[in-house]
């Protein structure tokens, strides 16, 4: 009897220490979360501080600042001049998007395998 209550105790021992550790690591999980969520703030948090200088001092920035604003300024220009390509395109063509979708869905027939060396001949 005293071997069944031996385990008893330890299986409840076991339990415990496996609730303890669950809760352990359920939290753990929590604030990992957590923490991400703040990281992801702190990244928005830093997008709007970029965007507020740039509005603000983006032609005139600071020398540390100048070659990320002049970065900017040129990726908002190219931007610019591939949308007035991109209608000028469209107008040429009078091309609408659905007629682009339609010729990029459409299927490219797969071709016949091509043969790289005759058939080996059977011996008579």
């Amino acid at each position: 009897m005293a071997l069944l209550d031996d385990l008893k105790v330890k299986a409840v021992e076991l339990t415990q220490v496996g609730m303890a550790k669950s809760k352990q690591l359920a939290e753990i999980a929590r604030l990992s979360l957590a923490n991400t969520g703040e990281e992801d703030n702190i990244r928005k948090a830093y997008i709007e501080i970029g965007k507020l200088y740039y509005a603000e001092r983006g032609m005139a920035p600071e020398a540390a600042y100048t070659s990320l604003c002049e970065k900017i300024t040129a990726a908002k220009i190219n931007i610019e001049e591939n949308k007035a390509r991109i209608a000028q395109l469209k107008e040429e063509g009078s091309i609408k998007d659905s007629e682009v979708a339609a010729v990029v869905e459409t299927e490219i027939p797969a071709e016949e395998p091509v043969m790289t060396a005759e058939p080996e001949k059977e011996e008579e």
